[in-house]
């Protein structure tokens, strides 16, 4: 099995066989979006590497378990992107999605007259995270990246405010009616800018397509169909993701602020919720992005005329992104 996960031929295909499963994929993104793997040095990464290097061309020093392995392999599929081979940005990685994300929505709720810093703030943190975890099969040249994050922040943030700014306006309503509706709006404005903001930072995919593979790991061509798909897949977690985050820590806080203790510490409301807020990130990070495998399959019959020509694969593979 190791040899299969590890062997540069085969590990789309097992991927896709460890992730046909929602708890599958759910298991395998909980390690993958691990926050120890942060502070994994350099040099720790460039053994894992080796190391993984070492086992595939059946070079293996004496003594290796295949605990090492698999964690050698949980380090290098956390920090180095599968299309590139090159390191993620720290930030950017999904490993440190929620430790800098976190803040910023701590923030949000607490400082809601900072509504567009902290928008603009949270898209431009959202549009390098999807950046950074495309599909990078075909090359992006910087002048699309900053047409794409320009035009991703700038729509993102002005759905996002706009619907706010809508809501305010809403002078008919009752006070507390008014209330609730702002308590919620954030998170259909957060839904919708994410949505532009994984089209936009993504769209060279739609023109120049995406890399397919057959079982045996072989590029069949690009298409712009296998990129349509991908997009869609990614822009749908990102709907779900925030759902959690928008919705959950209101209700908790509503609760615990009744208590007592945070009725006589007012200091500890900030902390509290920042521990709220982080408990339900985690959450919501691997549900949401175990909804789809990231080595994705679609059939050769909804592909290009020319890739259906190609092979005689029922079924080919490409990297979704995260």
């Amino acid at each position: 099995i190791i040899w299969y996960c590890i062997s540069s031929s085969r590990i789309n295909y097992l991927l896709c066989l460890f992730q046909s499963s929602f708890l599958g994929r759910l298991k395998h993104f909980v390690e993958i979006i691990d926050p120890s793997t942060l502070f994994v040095s350099e040099r720790r990464l460039t053994e894992c590497i080796k190391l993984l290097d070492e086992f595939k061309h059946g070079k293996l020093p004496p003594g290796v378990s295949d605990l090492q392995l698999w964690e050698a392999q949980k380090v290098t599929q956390a920090i180095i992107h599968p299309d590139t081979g090159e390191k993620i940005f720290m930030p950017f990685r999904m490993s440190g999605y929620v430790p800098f994300g976190t803040p910023i929505n701590v923030f949000f709720f607490f400082f809601f007259l900072f509504f567009f810093s902290f928008q603009w703030l949270n898209q431009s943190h959202n549009a390098c995270v999807n950046y950074s975890n495309r599909n990078a099969t075909k090359p992006t040249p910087t002048s699309t990246f900053l047409q794409g994050y320009f035009g991703a922040v700038t729509s993102a943030v002005s759905l996002a405010v706009g619907l706010n700014v809508l809501i305010q306006k809403a002078n008919r309503l009752s006070p507390a009616t008014r209330m609730i509706i702002q308590r919620l709006i954030p998170f259909p404005a957060v839904a919708s800018a994410n949505i532009c903001n994984v089209g936009l930072m993504r769209h060279n995919e739609l023109s120049e397509g995406v890399n397919v593979l057959d079982e045996n790991g072989n590029i069949l061509g690009s298409s712009k169909i296998a990129a349509k798909h991908a997009i869609m897949e990614t822009a749908f977690t990102r709907v779900v993701l925030p759902m959690p985050i928008f919705v959950l820590p209101p209700i908790i806080m509503s609760y615990l602020e009744k208590l007592p203790l945070l009725q006589m510490n007012r200091r500890l409301l900030l902390p509290i919720h920042s521990l709220v807020c982080l408990a339900t990130f985690s959450l919501s990070l691997p549900l949401a992005i175990s909804l789809f495998p990231q080595m994705s399959q679609i059939e050769v019959s909804q592909l290009e005329p020319e890739i259906a020509m190609a092979t005689d694969c029922k079924v080919v593979t490409y990297n979704k992104g995260l």
